[in-house]
């Protein structure tokens, strides 16, 4: 058996769709890379292999620089046909590879926690579980008001994350202000920039006591049509009623720039989940899981 490996090109689009189409057949949501393959591996900053057998086009993955010391590993998919012939082995270690060619500490990835093969092949090549989280889905309000007060001061903003259970349970991790769907260690600079370009909070009432952040928004399509979803990067509060007012300002931002859908990433714990619901916001029906590997290790060399 020929396994080679070469970075992914533009014509490889269709082969890469012909395999990616049914990823989870026994789920609704579809795989999102034959819609995005060629902007997906256009850009400075990203690598993106793919394995061939034979001639066939049996695996490909990415890997984004995220900052000097992380990187963020994504895309992983291996043909029907090509399962169990070490193609994620090879895919996973040229991604280590490059990430520490340009400096990286860690790579990081996330699975969905019902994608149990993932799952599996996450901690097989290197990767240890680090965090877990879920979405809240407050619904965007121009009239909501927050019973507590709000302060759209980066620093401030920091001074709450440093302090809050949430940053703990999360490992530090919330939302990258750059590449979708990726976490990186949320810095003061990633929330100086958020107040600049999107918006930040910062609930107080005896003390911090609650902070977001908007990391992006766009429009995708619908049930309805068009939708401008935004999304935010954390949600950490102390206590119910901090998670009341912190809500309402996503709400209030949310309505300000038109947004027809929410999603704001709150820690997987029973109080972050349950405070969601008491108020008054939709919390997605299963967690996310998100691995670290350590790319000084002698592991994610082998």
């Amino acid at each position: 058996m020929d396994l080679t490996l070469r970075e992914a090109r533009p014509e490889d689009h269709e082969a890469v769709t012909a395999f990616t189409r049914e990823t989870w057949p026994d789920r609704e949501m579809g795989d999102y890379l034959p819609d995005v393959y060629p902007e997906w591996i256009e850009g400075e900053g990203k690598y993106t292999p793919l394995v061939e057998i034979d001639g066939d086009l049996a695996g490909i993955a990415q890997c984004v620089s995220l900052s000097e010391r992380e990187a963020w590993c994504q895309g992983m998919r291996v043909a029907p046909d090509y399962r169990g012939e070490g193609v994620a082995r090879r895919l996973t270690r040229a991604l280590f590879e490059w990430a520490r060619e340009r400096g990286a500490l860690v790579a990081r990835n996330m699975v969905f926690s019902w994608n149990t093969p993932s799952l599996s092949l996450s901690r097989t090549v290197g990767f240890d579980p680090a965090a877990e989280f879920r979405w809240a889905r407050p619904e965007p309000d121009p009239d909501a008001e927050p019973d507590l007060a709000v302060t759209d001061d980066p620093d401030t903003t920091w001074q709450a994350w440093t302090a809050s259970d949430a940053r703990g349970h999360l490992e530090g991790l919330a939302l990258d202000l750059d590449e979708s769907w990726a976490l990186s260690e949320l810095s003061l600079g990633d929330l100086r920039r958020a107040a600049d370009e999107t918006s930040v909070f910062a609930v107080r009432g005896d003390g911090l006591r609650a902070m977001s952040y908007r990391a992006r928004d766009y429009e995708r399509d619908g049930e309805n049509g068009t939708e401008r979803w935004a999304v935010y990067g954390v949600g950490a509060w102390d206590d119910l009623p901090a998670g009341r007012a912190l809500f309402d300002a996503i709400r209030r931002d949310a309505a300000a720039i038109g947004a027809d859908r929410t999603r704001v990433l709150i820690p997987e714990t029973p109080r972050f989940v349950t405070d969601a619901a008491v108020a008054r916001t939709g919390v997605s029906e299963e967690p996310d899981f998100v691995f670290a590997a350590d790319l000084t290790a002698d592991r994610t060399r082998r």
